[in-house]
Formats: C-alpha cells, structure tokens, sequence
C-alpha cells in the first residue's frame, strides 16, 4: 500500500468515526432534557470544527443536523413549549455546513417566526436566516416569497415584504403572482385577502404536516374573524331599527338579518353575547383568532 492508499484509508477510517459520533451525538440530543447540558452538547464541536471533521462531507452532515431540527421543533411543538432556545443555533450548524440546503431556510425561518407555541417568536433571526439563505442562493425564489411572508404576516412591516416580493420576482423563474403580491403589499398592507392568499399558498405548496396544520389554523382564524366583523355589522343594524340589543339568533333570523344560526368554520354555533358582541364556543381551536374570544361576558341563552 503507497503513502496515497494509506491517506485515504485513514481519510475513510476518520470519515467514519465522525459520522458515526454524528449519529450518537443526535442520539444524546433527542435523550437530553436540560437545556444547560444540550448548550454543551451542541457547541461541541462548533460547525467550523465540524466542517474540518466531515473531511469534504459537509452536506451530508448537514442533513443529519437538519433531521435534528426536525426533531426538536417537533418535539418541542407536541408538547405545547414556550421557548426554543436551540432552535436558531441548530439551523446556523446545518446552513453552515451546506449553504446551499434551502428547504433549512426555508421551513426553518417559519418555525423561527412563529409566535409560542407555533414557533420560536423570533421574527428577527428568521430574516437573518432567510436574508443568509438569499445571498448563498440567489436563484432561489421561494426564499424571497418566504422572506416576504414573515415581514408581512409576523412583522406588519409592509413596505420591507414589498421589497421582498418585488426582488423575488425578478428571479428567472419566478411565479408570477410574486409581482402582484409585491403590488398589494405596497398599496393595501393590512389585507386579509392577502393573508388568506400567503396562508392558502403555504398549505398548498407545503409537504411538512406542521406547517400545514398551522395554516390551515390560520386560515380558520382569518374566516372567523370575517365572520364575526360581519354579524357585529348585522347586531348593530338590528339594535338601530329595534332600539334594543337582541338576544338570541332566532331574533336575528326572523328578522332577516341571517339565515340561520351562524357558525364557525369547525361547525359549532357562534355565542350571541348579552352586549350584542359574537364569540367562538371553543377558543383553543383559534389560537390566532383577533376578535371573538372571551373576555367575561356572560353568553345569552
């Protein structure tokens, strides 16, 4: 065996020894509970020392730390948690060790954004994330339309989702409806059309089950509060011609103002409240509902 066969049999020999301590390391991770050990855990070795371990293998160790990611916010997520602290370094290691691994900017900035317990409810490393993820993949369109979707949906910063739109579509490729979503952010801004556009785009194009339930979630919330802006407006015509608030749906009803009791988009009846308000019986099912949450007011019978 020459000096060149010995090299790249230790090469080989190292190669494995590392993925194999990759794999364990995982392991450990999904075993730990403490957060003081996983900071440890995690920072040894850190994705430079990791780089040099992989011995040109980086992408597939970078798919290994992306499987980790999965795991945690999963795990994470079932259990209802408030906080994920390891979230944003996990995703440094992996899109530090493959640049190019746009799905970890892509579902990773979403599970960043997200408000507790959806996500991590950091807005701003999500855009540094995805903001990194554009400069190594400037091709990639769907990095600007994820860009984009956090500044709207999660920031309310309008102008700064226009311009991500509005880059985004000059990307060879691009879906068309980029430029048009980069025209309604810069004239309408806070439009729940434009929310339920984004939000049905997301369940649509999306393989990942989290993401998709929380869509769909969203996509809820956005109906019932159309619903209820909308049987407030018809509360409020029958409280001016009848000079009272009423108190039931079957006052509504024979009075043509509805055509039946109202319910919401799970199916369960809408509660007419004593002052006239509307709500949902069953507010968990609508995490992210604006209006029609109890606030003590007594249902009317």
């Amino acid at each position: 065996m020459n000096s060149r066969q010995r090299v790249t049999t230790a090469a080989t020999l190292v190669l494995i020894s590392c993925l194999g301590g990759a794999a364990a390391f995982v392991d450990k991770l999904d075993r730990l509970r403490d957060d003081a050990a996983l900071q440890e855990t995690l920072y040894v070795p850190s994705p430079t020392v990791l780089k040099r371990m992989s011995l040109g293998y980086t992408g597939l160790l970078a798919d290994v730390y992306w499987t980790r990611v999965v795991q945690y916010f999963g795990g994470h997520h079932h259990e209802g948690a408030m906080e994920y602290k390891m979230l944003a370094p996990l995703l440094d290691i992996t899109t530090t060790l493959d640049p190019n691994l746009v799905v970890a900017y892509e579902f990773g900035a979403v599970f960043l954004a997200q408000k507790p317990p959806e996500g991590a409810g950091d807005s701003d490393s999500a855009v540094r994330l995805v903001e990194r993820g554009i400069h190594d993949n400037p091709n990639a369109w769907r990095l600007y339309y994820q860009l984009g979707f956090i500044q709207y949906i999660e920031r309310h910063d309008y102008k700064a989702a226009a311009d991500a739109f509005e880059r985004g579509s000059r990307v060879p490729g691009a879906h068309p409806w980029m430029k048009i979503m980069a025209a309604t952010m810069a004239e309408r801004g806070d439009d729940p059309n434009t929310a339920k556009m984004l939000w049905t785009n997301i369940y649509e194009s999306s393989e990942d089950q989290q993401i998709k339930a929380n869509a769909l979630k969203r996509l809820r919330a956005i109906k019932a509060n159309e619903d209820i802006a909308y049987l407030e407006k018809m509360i409020t015509q029958y409280q001016q011609r009848s000079g009272h608030t009423p108190q039931s749906w079957s006052e509504m009803i024979a009075a043509g103002l509805v055509r039946g009791v109202p319910v919401d988009p799970l199916g369960a009846p809408y509660r007419l409240l004593a002052d006239g308000h509307v709500e949902v019986q069953h507010p968990e099912d609508f995490p992210f509902l604006k209006e029609g949450t109890p606030s003590g007011a007594q249902p009317s019978r």
